[in-house]
């Protein structure tokens, strides 16, 4: 080769790799963390500049030239191209969907930077039109046109129109061939942090708070600290302190949270307490907002960032302070395609970049509480309630003795009517939404099933439907059974049916529920929590969306209403993670001056899970937990990764898995664990037969070593050309 460079660039393909290009004949060479277009196979794809070189393996009459250079300066930065290496490296995927993934959607797509948009404005004789005129004959260029009247000179963004208003474009070219309005392109605007008219002045810490403040105080550079609290004790006010100190050195501080729902509490909460409005970065934003606050929190323009999974990989150009909120939740875990962690990326690039990270839970997962028994992290403990609020009160509810109609043991009803007189709020939690889980013929016990998955169909009686929650699959409810004709029933509870049987029984009661399925509409999550906030709903009902972090003043009591659905997990996480589920909606209650009951409904009270934490709280079920692992071999103590594969045909999932077992064969020690391959429980989803195979290992670096020979050797494989395959590291769940 001649000593021209040659730029290593990630495409966003499936191979492990980034491939080699010459720049353009003309121009200047394109940094390091800038986009080109480039020539692939026989289309154009966009990929990212990651290095440059002066030596390749490929011949030089073999080396393609980029087509164009899309930055005239890089959008990345040496910190932000180690976090996707990383990345990359530590979950074994290909760096160019790692690229992919870290960048919003236009910049995927190929958009500068700052990007146009298109306004939609009215005009010098739009604004003389005569709206009640227009209305009678034209009622949507009317709306329009009052919308834009409303809105000013400046006009409205086609995106916002297209939300309020979904069939404006039809409205908007008649009046535009009447001269009554006009579509522009602009520049898109840059974020603006914008000021509160006052800061609310800090409030006054108890002697636990003040104590974990000092200790957070105590150093700017890397350490992970874990602050630990019980529901209700405090930890906000902790991290708004400390975000506090961190803005006032001029550093930028990100948060992450594991719901969108989670979002307008908490940026209403920072917004008052600080004076500023945080920089969004979520998937409820358009891809226009989203960049915006991407380029601010780059620029600095955005001092404080809040966002979910995915904002970890937000640039930032005075890093401060890394917040982890609620970390134990499932959701800082991406399920497909890149399969990374965004805890575990925090604490890594935390260290990068020599800051603090900070991670809050009333819950936490074992792993962080091993690490904190190791002494690599530190563990602050907040063991009261902040104010006078008490910790509720727990009882449980032998459904046995006391059967359940309809989700609602009479002991459950006599303690709601009681709250309701009394003026307290009730949250009822299930997680399970639809009408009911099974549909079932009373005569010959056929049970519907999705044709897809090897999994019952939920009945969704008000859309009148079959639903699998797995696939998505619907069909219509019908009253008679596929197989003998017969009447079928409804088996077993979901939310719609819990709300149905507590409308009956409380008639003149507001309630609210509050599941994925009532909140599908943009905004209706957030007008239902605030309603909810407001006390406008009397009960509410809900699944674990109603369990995150919500702060509900006046809720003085928690049904569990089917508390035995984890309570025999296959999962070596069960325990955990459902006593971090009762403990997290247990929290909700008594968080004022009202004191909190909690009622759990199970057919199983003499269970230990139970004594141990009503007694001894989740402290105590994590030690044991802990004590258990340890001896089994399972994580913490051991490291884990899930090679999965997906086919039409069960052989070629099955076959694609055997070829993986034998290249790891040479492998294999008393270090490295294969298990496998077999069926994953549930086989078949999406009319695809899965299998997996589970890698063990009691050193990391052993696990690591044989994953990095098994990628390539796997991509190379004809067998994987059958089969939708991942490579899982430190899986959330086994199946």
């Amino acid at each position: 080769m001649s000593d021209s460079t040659i730029l290593k660039v990630a495409v966003n393909v499936p191979l492990s790799r980034d491939f080699d290009y010459l720049p353009p004949a003309s121009g200047p060479v394109p940094a390091v963390g800038c986009r080109v277009l480039v020539p692939f196979g026989r289309r154009q794809h966009i990929g990212m500049v990651t290095a440059h070189a002066y030596e390749s393996v490929i011949s030089a009459a073999r080396i393609r030239r980029c087509s164009r250079v899309l930055d005239e300066n890089a959008i990345l930065s040496d910190p932000d191209l180690w976090l996707i290496r990383f990345a990359s490296d530590y979950y074994h995927h290909p760096i160019g969907e790692v690229v992919s993934a870290a960048l919003p959607a236009l910049l995927r797509q190929g958009k500068p930077l700052h990007p146009t948009v298109e306004r939609v404005a009215i005009t010098d004789s739009g604004a003389q039109e005569n709206i009640d005129m227009l209305a009678q004959r034209a009622p949507r260029q009317a709306e329009l046109l009052e919308a834009l009247i409303d809105a000013g000179g400046d006009g409205l963004d086609a995106d916002l129109l297209t939300d309020t208003l979904p069939t404006w474009r039809r409205a908007a070219k008649r009046l535009g061939e009447k001269g009554l309005l006009s579509i522009f392109e602009v520049r898109a605007e840059d974020f603006d942090e914008r000021l509160a008219s006052e800061q609310s002045p800090d409030l006054t810490l108890n002697a636990d708070q003040e104590r974990a403040l000092e200790i957070l105080r105590a150093s700017d550079q890397f350490g992970v600290f874990l602050l630990d609290g019980v529901t209700g004790s405090g930890k906000t006010e902790v991290y708004l302190q400390r975000v506090r100190n961190i803005l006032e050195q001029g550093r930028q501080v990100l948060i992450l949270v594991p719901e969108i729902g989670l979002t307008p509490q908490l940026v209403a909460r920072l917004t008052d307490r600080l004076g500023i409005e945080p920089a969004l970065l979520h998937s409820g934003l358009s891809n226009n907002a989203r960049l915006a606050a991407w380029r601010a929190a780059r620029s600095g323009a955005a001092r404080l960032v809040v966002g979910t999974r995915s904002a970890i990989f937000t640039p930032l150009n005075k890093p401060g302070l890394i917040i982890v909120d609620e970390e134990h939740d499932h959701s800082f875990k991406q399920q497909e395609g890149l399969r990374y962690s965004a805890r575990d990326l925090a604490i890594a690039r935390a260290k990068r970049l020599d800051i603090p990270v900070i991670l809050g839970s009333a819950t936490p997962t074992l792993e962080m509480l091993q690490h904190c028994r190791n002494g690599t992290y530190e563990h602050i403990i907040l063991p009261a309630r902040a104010g006078e609020a008490k910790p509720p009160v727990m009882r449980l509810i032998d459904t046995v003795r006391s059967p359940a109609t309809d989700g609602i043991s009479e002991p459950l009803a006599e303690a709601i009517q009681k709250h309701l007189h009394d003026g307290g709020q009730i949250l009822l939690f299930l997680n399970r939404r639809g009408f009911a889980p099974t549909l079932i013929c009373s005569n010959c016990g056929h049970i519907a099933g999705c044709d897809r998955c090897d999994s019952r169909l939920t009945v969704h009686a008000r859309s009148r439907q079959l639903q699998c929650h797995h696939c998505g699959a619907c069909r219509p409810l019908r009253e008679q059974c596929d197989e003998c004709g017969e009447t079928v029933k409804p088996l077993g509870e979901g939310t719609e049916r819990l709300e149905e049987s507590l409308r009956t029984r409380f008639p003149d009661v507001a309630i609210s529920r509050i599941d994925s399925d009532s909140t599908q509409q943009k905004g209706a999550m957030h007008e239902a929590l605030e309603s909810a906030t407001l006390g406008h709903a009397n009960i509410l009902v809900g699944t674990q969306m109603l369990s995150k972090g919500h702060h509900f003043p006046n809720l003085s009591l928690v049904g569990i209403v089917n508390a035995d659905q984890g309570l025999f997990g296959t999962d070596f996480r069960s325990a955990e993670r459902m006593a971090q589920s009762i403990i997290q909606v247990a929290g909700r209650a008594g968080r004022e001056s009202r004191p909190g009951e909690v009622l759990i409904q199970t057919a199983f009270p003499e269970n230990e899970f139970w004594s141990t934490l009503i007694e001894g709280g989740y402290s105590q079920i994590a030690d044991d937990a802990l004590a258990e692992r340890e001896i089994t071999r399972w994580p913490p103590f051991t490291r884990l990764a899930l090679l999965r594969s997906a086919a039409h045909q069960k052989a070629d999932a099955h076959r694609f898995l055997d070829v993986a077992r034998r290249h790891l064969a040479a492998e294999a020690n008393e270090a490295l664990r294969i298990l496998g391959p077999v069926d994953a429980p549930m086989a078949r989803k999406a009319g695809r037969y899965r299998a997996q195979l589970l890698l063990q290992s009691s050193d990391r670096s052993t696990l690591h070593r044989a994953l990095r020979i098994l990628r390539p050797m796997l991509e190379a494989d004809p067998s994987a050309r059958k089969v939708r395959w991942s490579i899982d590291v430190d899986p959330g769940e086994l199946f």
